[in-house]
């Protein structure tokens, strides 16, 4: 494995203080969590064991950052992946600042009975909180918790949200924080999102990186649900990663929760900065990679198709080559994407990989002047002028860069209506060429610029010859109308705005008539 220039953060952020919600399954954990973040990041779904990675989220607990952690269901009968999602789980309650034991008013059941044991050593950090209070006749239910011995108990509903602020001033108490009115700067950071087809290696990637065992990797397709964060520090810059579930055919998306699975992987290209779409080298590109592809181009993010399992290769002469050559071909969609072979079992050549995401990302960022571009423009239109119509000539007039990251330009030309698609990709490729954009998705968009439209549709001569009648029929109202009005001081002004006055005119009438035949 190759030594890498990568400082491994914890795979929860300790530096801040770290909240975790520990509970059976179907407690309402992934609930609670998406409550108190504000948003749903967690997957929730009565089929118990749906959280299996422990999902960590920056929170802000009245105003004061703090990181929380959603861990999967803690189960005594455990078969298959269960013993990993428990041991995640459990190893959580040492590092801990505080800890929310999360559980049922409702039922008690023998898990609960388990962790109440478990956690008597943190007793001083725990609080209960006791959930599904959903109405008043529950609340006396709450009661009955004292009798575990913890300090502090709290009944709440995550799903209607009663009892929250209780819970949180708990929480400030034990942290001995206070609400601040002021809300903290987010820290920037890099931010990459694995992608692909399940069991292409997204997770062995991501802990790679991470440098810690963030997403449990198991040959069972689908093990990843959540959309699972990861920090570290690579020669001097904060990166972000995301390990998302493997994206599927909605045919083959058979479980509800796979389906929300596949929904928050897709969602997930609108956070990043960085896609990384892995392909299994030895599978190839399948229709799958395709369809991702497309979703990512069209939101305008940075893209690198990550060609995994390198060391599988038979180590024919130019095997490589050859793969690379073929995806070029099957794959025209990604055409500016880098192209970047590793191995994330043997840690063989992710040093490039992140290189190349930097590479990417500053891209991304890069702004163009707008004199530069439309200087640049008159050359690439000298040397290339724009094809010819049916009504003449296109002419691209001038452009300006609207937004970077996603990379958008807007160019100004005469006739916007079947304006040559084969243009616009030229105009991408000069840019891509003369500004450095090589590696990322470039979007054009076209506005028509016509100083008059209402005048000018009826072409120049029938628009001018309506606008002297107009302002002959406005002069000869007036008393020895406007003879010699030219010659006298200030008397070119006066005809500038009579001519503007019959011009609105005009304008007018026409829109009464447009909306007169509607």
């Amino acid at each position: 494995m190759e030594k890498l220039d990568i400082r491994n953060k914890a795979d929860i952020d300790t530096s801040l203080p770290l909240i975790s919600i520990i509970g059976r399954p179907n407690a309402g954990k992934s609930t609670l969590f998406n409550r108190l973040i504000g948003r749903r990041r967690a997957i929730t779904d009565p089929t118990p064991g749906v959280t299996r990675d422990p999902i960590p989220e920056r929170w802000l607990l009245g105003n004061n950052p703090v990181t929380l952690v959603d861990s999967g269901g803690v189960k005594l009968d455990k078969e298959g992946i269960d013993y990993a999602v428990t041991d995640k789980s459990l190893s959580l309650l040492e590092q801990s600042d505080a800890i929310i034991f999360l559980m049922d008013c409702t039922e008690i059941t023998a898990e609960d009975m388990m962790l109440v044991e478990r956690l008597r050593p943190y007793t001083d950090k725990v609080v209960l909180a006791v959930n599904k209070v959903d109405d008043p006749r529950r609340e006396d239910l709450v009661w009955n918790f004292f009798s575990y011995g913890y300090q502090r108990v709290v009944g709440i509903s995550a799903a209607h949200g009663s009892g929250i602020e209780e819970l949180e001033d708990s929480l400030l108490g034990m942290l001995d924080l206070e609400r601040t009115e002021e809300i903290p700067e987010e820290p920037e950071t890099i931010r990459i999102a694995i992608l692909g087809k399940p069991n292409t290696g997204k997770s062995t990637l991501m802990n790679l990186l991470t440098g810690r065992d963030i997403s449990i990797v198991s040959p069972i397709a689908g093990t990843t649900r959540d959309v699972m964060r990861g920090t570290f520090v690579y020669k001097g810059t904060d990166y972000t990663v995301l390990d998302t579930a493997g994206i599927r055919r909605r045919s083959k998306v058979e479980e509800d929760v796979e389906y929300y699975s596949v929904n928050r992987a897709i969602k997930t290209i609108e956070e990043a900065d960085v896609v990384l779409l892995m392909v299994d080298i030895q599978e190839g590109i399948t229709e799958q990679d395709k369809k991702i592809a497309e979703l990512i181009v069209r939101r305008g993010k940075g893209v690198i198709l990550v060609l995994n399992k390198m060391d599988l290769l038979r180590g024919i002469p130019n095997e490589i080559e050859a793969i690379k050559d073929r995806v070029r071909f099957l794959f025209p969609v990604l055409s500016f994407a880098p192209l970047m072979p590793i191995s994330a079992l043997r840690g063989i050549d992710i040093g490039k990989l992140l290189d190349m995401v930097w590479s990417v990302w500053k891209q991304l960022n890069r702004r163009v002047d707008t004199p530069a571009l439309n200087n640049a423009l008159r050359e690439w239109t000298k040397d290339n002028e724009p094809p010819r119509g049916s009504q003449g000539h296109y002419k691209v007039l001038y452009g300006t860069q609207v937004s970077a990251a996603p990379v958008r330009f807007l160019f100004f030309v005469n006739r916007v209506h079947a304006f040559p698609e084969a243009y616009i990709s030229y105009l991408k490729n000069m840019i891509r060429r003369d500004f450095g954009f090589s590696y990322i998705p470039v979007e054009i968009s076209l506005r028509e610029r016509r100083r008059n439209p209402s005048l000018n549709e009826k072409g120049p001569a029938k628009a001018e010859a309506e606008v002297q009648r107009v302002m002959k029929a406005s002069s000869s109202r007036k008393p020895g109308g406007a003879k010699g009005t030219s010659r006298k001081p200030g008397g070119k002004a006066r005809m500038g705005k009579q001519r503007e006055r019959a011009e609105t005119i005009v304008r007018n009438s026409k829109q009464k008539r447009k909306s007169g035949k509607r």
